[in-house]
């Protein structure tokens, strides 16, 4: 038996009872490699899964009332069918209040559910362990209840859902990844076309490690709103210039002509475009926001056909070159985070290394062959003194999507998420 299905069935007492089924699903982390800063809903990513997973168990009870426990924070929550709703207080467990709200939406009978869930993704760094928890408790009640609904469509229904509870939007990406990831590729998501492209991973002799670089993030989201909205400005600048210019959309991106702005435009419409020669005469705020946004959309392309190459080398100077465009151009980078992918820019055979998540501090990424990882580890000792941090390493490698999974199966996870 699973620890998660081991775990639920003593927290529920459903030991003696084994015509209770209790469903078992699991769901990764992420990364973006490249991409993130810029659109979320119509951008351009260079994504994985990370073999760092939510187990998350469930079963229906014969009253209306829905219990949540999360075992590694031995915390449990309650609620009922009547008085479902987001709390703040409520934290976790309002991540699989999103999955019930799905299913409720979509017309099905849920009435009373147990759920226990565990997790060993590490949290507050940027791998979206929260998407984990929804997609996590989304798709086991998709097989609890036999709904008949294909994986990107349930990514959509989760976006919406997470956007009316919690009155905020998310990245529709994060599900899409969650959900689609293949192991061992990484996955090329066109939110702008509707399309994912998997491509399988030459990294045989390399290793993807996490470095939490520690630092502490206050103000992150307002910083981000700013860049955001100069970003914005500087696409409806672009659009005006490109109609001052006479170019159509049918010039540069094969998109119907006579779309405005308003209908839709996107950045990606400018990345094979002469166009950025003329942000010259922007604001200089914005020119460097823009100019990060509509470069890093031509980086991710250059990412994948260089993955097609297996050339690594490549690669390499495309994500470092990317991690140079968040510290110079996006500003959302900080010393700690240049000082980590410094150190892997040093060593001849690391295949990148880049600020992955929100920035100012969090999570850096780096690829590197295996036989250097002891070295890069070393290089990094002398961080904790010159920052006062202590940096935590996790070694990850490209998984696979979402899953229910048999009661059967053993797994380890046994950190809090």
């Amino acid at each position: 038996m699973s620890v998660i299905g081991q775990i639920h069935r003593t927290e529920y007492e459903l030991e003696k009872d084994r015509s209770i089924p209790v469903i078992i699903a699991e769901a990764p982390g992420r990364i973006h490699f490249l991409g993130e800063q810029g659109e979320s809903e119509s951008g351009f990513f260079l994504s994985g899964a990370i073999d760092r997973y939510i187990h998350l168990a469930v079963s229906q009870r014969k009253d209306n009332s829905f219990r949540f426990f999360a075992s590694d924070l031995s915390e449990r929550k309650r609620s009922t069918l009547v008085n479902l709703k987001y709390r703040r207080e409520d934290r976790w467990a309002n991540c699989i209040k999103t999955a019930i709200f799905l299913f409720i939406d979509l017309g099905y009978p849920v009435k009373g559910l147990n759920f226990s869930f565990c997790g060993n993704i590490p949290h507050n760094i940027g791998l979206a362990s929260s998407t984990a928890i929804e997609t996590a408790a989304a798709v086991a009640l998709r097989s609890l209840f036999r709904v008949q609904i294909s994986d990107m469509e349930l990514a959509k229904k989760l976006c919406e859902t997470h956007l009316n509870l919690y009155n905020r939007p998310a990245a529709i990406v994060d599900y899409q990844i969650c959900i689609l990831a293949r192991k061992e590729h990484f996955l090329v998501v066109d939110n702008y076309l509707g399309e994912i492209h998997k491509i399988k991973a030459p990294l045989s002799s390399f290793r993807i490690l996490l470095v939490d670089s520690r630092v502490p993030r206050f103000g992150a989201e307002s910083e981000l709103s700013s860049r955001r909205a100069d970003s914005l400005k500087g696409l409806e600048f672009l659009s005006n210039k490109r109609g001052a210019s006479g170019i159509s959309f049918s010039e540069t991106s094969g998109k119907p002509e006579g779309r405005s702005f308003e209908e839709g435009t996107g950045f990606k419409d400018f990345a094979s475009t002469d166009l950025l020669e003329a942000l010259g005469d922007f604001p200089e705020q914005i020119r460097r926001r823009t100019m990060h946004v509509v470069e890093e959309i031509r980086r991710v392309n250059d990412a994948g056909d260089a993955l097609q190459r297996s050339d690594l080398a490549s690669l390499a100077k495309i994500i470092f070159h990317s991690h140079e465009s968040l510290r110079d151009l996006y500003e959302v980078s900080c010393p700690e985070v240049d000082w980590l992918v410094k150190r892997a820019q040093e060593i001849e055979g690391a295949a990148g290394a880049r600020l992955t998540g929100l920035g100012f501090g969090g999570c850096t990424y780096t690829i590197i062959r295996r036989e250097l990882v002891e070295e890069y580890k070393k290089r990094l000792e002398e961080y904790e003194r010159i920052f006062g941090f202590r940096p935590l390493i996790y070694e990850v490698r490209l998984a696979t999507g979402a899953r229910v999974i048999p009661e059967r199966r053993r797994v380890n996870a046994n950190t809090a998420d």
